[in-house]
C-alpha cells in the first residue's frame, strides 16, 4: 500500500495542466506522476526526465537509453521503474533477462548501476571505458538521466508509490 496516495480531488492548477499534458503525450497517467501531483513544484522537477530521456536517445538511441534506464532502476530495486523498462524491452521483443550486449553498451550499463549503488564512488574502471567513445557534453547529460532516474526511483520507493495495473503482467519473477 502507498505511504501517500494520489490526491483524489482537485489539485494545484499548474500540476494539473502537467497531468493533462502527459495524458495527451503519453495516453496514461501513473501511479507516480498522479502522486507528484500533490506538488507542482515536484512533478515539473520530475518531468524534467523526458527532455534529458531525449537528448540521451539523440546519441545512444532508444534501446540503449531503455537498457540503461532499466540498468539504474533494476539496480535501485525499484518496482515502478524497472517493470516499466522491462516491458518497453520486452515489448520490443527483447528478453530483459538475456540481453544481447556489445562492449560499449555493457560499459554503459555498468556505469548506470554503479552510480545506483554508490554515486559517491563510481570507480575510474567504470567510468574511464565511457570516455573511450561519448563526448564530456555527452558523459555530462548521461550522468544527469541517470541523477534524475535515481530520483524517479527513490521518489517511488520511499513513498511506496503502487504499481501501475498495466504493468502487472511484465513484473520480474523473484527468486
Amino acid at each position: 500500500m502507498a505511504r501517500i496516495a494520489p490526491p483524489t480531488g482537485p489539485i494545484h492548477p499548474d500540476a494539473q495542466a502537467e497531468l493533462d499534458r502527459q495524458l495527451a503525450a503519453h495516453g496514461r497517467v501513473t501511479n507516480m506522476k498522479r502522486t507528484l501531483g500533490r506538488s507542482p513544484a515536484a512533478l515539473a522537477a520530475l518531468m524534467t526526465w523526458y527532455p534529458l530521456r531525449d537528448e540521451i536517445a539523440a546519441f545512444l538511441g532508444e534501446r540503449v537509453t531503455t537498457l540503461f534506464a532499466h540498468a539504474v532502476s533494476a539496480q535501485t530495486d525499484c518496482l515502478i521503474c524497472s517493470t516499466f523498462f522491462r516491458r518497453l524491452l520486452i515489448d520490443a521483443g527483447e528478453d530483459p533477462d538475456d540481453l544481447q550486449l556489445d562492449n560499449n553498451t555493457e560499459a554503459l550499463l555498468a556505469y548506470g548501476r554503479a552510480m545506483a549503488r554508490d554515486f559517491t564512488g563510481v570507480p575510474d574502471e567504470v567510468f574511464l571505458p565511457l570516455k573511450q567513445y561519448l563526448s564530456d557534453d555527452q558523459l555530462v547529460a548521461l550522468t544527469a538521466f541517470a541523477a534524475m532516474m535515481i530520483a524517479t526511483n527513490v521518489f517511488n520507493n520511499a513513498l511506496d508509490v503502487e504499481l501501475d495495473s498495466y504493468l502487472w503482467n511484465y513484473r520480474k519473477e523473484k527468486p
